[in-house]
């Protein structure tokens, strides 16, 4: 294992490791934002009702 770190830099990899986890941490978390269930700034969304209605004629029975 120690062969490993004659190849690479232990600063390099450290750093580039720390900004992917960052990054894959804002991804996670902006994927959650943007669902209705996980999104905990705005709370959930209320349901989309339709404001179409259809005309009511009565029936005439005869």
């Amino acid at each position: 294992m120690w062969r490993l770190w004659l190849l690479f830099d232990p600063r390099r990899v450290l750093v580039a490791l720390g900004v992917f986890l960052f990054g894959l941490a804002l991804v996670i978390h902006f994927i959650l934002l943007s669902t209705n269930r996980f999104n905990w700034l705005e709370g959930p969304r209320a349901a989309k009702t339709s404001s179409i209605s259809a005309p009511v004629t009565p029936v005439k029975l005869t």
